[in-house]
């Protein structure tokens, strides 16, 4: 990478280097990598294992990678054009200059340097399965928005993100603590892979026309804001759907019916993005998808605890 130039100077007080840095790992959204560690380790509590110890390592290092993600976009949408400082992305720290490019790149290595070191202590106490998860895990955050695979600006973005912040996450921690894969845990993570895969098109509806402005292909813009509108509506659905079917096959227990104290959210959501069309009143709808995962993340979390309690 080349050496930055000076940052510029912005108006006003800048803030200090640790806001920045919270501000450039946009630490809130960490908590997508957070809640399918701990639903994994949840599914492994109601069928009797937990490893403390290992649970710690799992979430460090999921966190670590996703901010790893999150740092290595911001620098390739920079890099393309399709950030500026008009942009309403949740980061911004390069255009406002409050970091230089490359250092948003050095931070993005780092943190992926971490979440791999973490992940090499798994496979250690673990096995080889967490090697194969872990190694397309990184490639995939890293090739989000890298050249030359750019997986954000094929279309592929939704995909990835259901698969590796779904049923990958999921399954992963699951193995982390019982040492083995069961089906079960794959069908219990399906209806958050497809809620997090919303927050990815809840921001890429957002984006529709600065993306097309800029060459960047996502479903959104491929679909056009209407069809887009019902592939949201479609993504919700199928959550709640695939909710039930899985409690139908055991997967989840039927105390995860009060995951469906979160499907207000979930209208409020989907009301803003069939209303509004400005970027800035989207920007709300993005909020409520980032709500809508943590709210069911943490009520089927507590679902799993509570019959693992009553050993249901």
């Amino acid at each position: 990478m080349a050496e930055a130039s000076a940052i510029p100077q912005g108006s006003g007080a800048r803030p200090g280097a640790l806001a920045i840095w919270f501000q450039a790992l946009r630490v809130l959204s960490l908590s997508a990598a957070a809640i399918p560690v701990l639903l994994g380790v949840a599914i492994a509590a109601r069928d009797g294992f937990f490893a403390p110890g290992r649970m710690v390592l799992a979430l460090v290092g999921a966190m670590a990678i996703q901010a790893g993600t999150n740092l290595i976009n911001d620098y390739y949408d920079w890099a393309s054009g399709a950030d500026s400082e008009e942009s309403l992305g949740p980061s911004m720290v390069i255009q406002r200059g409050l970091l230089a490019p490359d250092q948003v790149w050095r931070g993005g290595i780092a943190a992926f340097a971490i979440g791999a070191a973490l992940g090499l202590v798994l496979v250690y106490l673990c096995g080889w399965p967490i090697l194969a998860i872990g190694i397309p895990s990184v490639a995939a955050g890293y090739f989000y928005t890298a050249r030359p695979v750019a997986l954000a600006y094929v279309a592929l973005g939704e995909l990835t993100v259901f698969l590796f912040m779904g049923p990958a996450i999921v399954v992963g921690a699951y193995y982390v603590m019982a040492l083995h894969f069961t089906w079960g845990a794959l069908l219990a993570s399906i209806p958050l892979g497809f809620l997090v895969a919303g927050i990815l098109h809840a921001n890429n509806i957002r984006d529709i026309d600065s993306d097309r402005v800029h060459g960047k292909r996502t479903l959104a813009t491929i679909l056009g804001r209407r069809g887009a509108n019902y592939e949201l509506l479609a993504m919700d659905v199928l959550a709640y759907a695939t909710t039930v079917i899985a409690m139908l096959a055991g997967a989840i227990p039927w105390t995860g019916l009060i995951a469906a104290l979160s499907v207000p959210r979930a209208v409020n959501q989907l009301k803003i993005v069939m209303n509004e069309t400005a970027p800035k009143k989207l920007n709300l709808a993005l909020l409520r998808s980032v709500q809508l995962h943590m709210e069911y993340g943490l009520l089927m979390i507590a679902a799993f605890l509570i019959a693992a309690f009553l050993h249901w």
